[in-house]
């Protein structure tokens, strides 16, 4: 089904707010990906097969890039950050 008839507005870019909603997923996202590079670092100590043990440290480091990439994206700029001077 083409953009326009699901009744979704689509967006040039994404829009300087937040709403609850979006922030509750994005808190979801960084809490699933923080779990998941812990469980995969966990498991990773507990292995002997070491060729097992750097697929799970990969895994890790790929959760660990994702949280610290939705991270970046919070983080306001630095021109919404400035005040201007009068």
């Amino acid at each position: 089904m083409p953009p326009q008839q699901t009744g979704q507005m689509q967006y040039p870019e994404p829009p300087q707010i937040i709403t609850t909603k979006d922030a509750l997923y994005l808190n979801d996202m960084l809490s699933w990906n923080l779990l998941a590079m812990k469980k995969a670092h966990f498991f990773a100590e507990q292995c002997q097969d070491q060729e097992i043990k750097q697929v799970l440290e990969k895994a890790g480091m790929m959760h660990q890039q994702h949280y610290e990439k939705i991270l970046t994206h919070l983080q306001p700029t630095q021109a919404q950050t400035t005040m201007p001077v009068q």
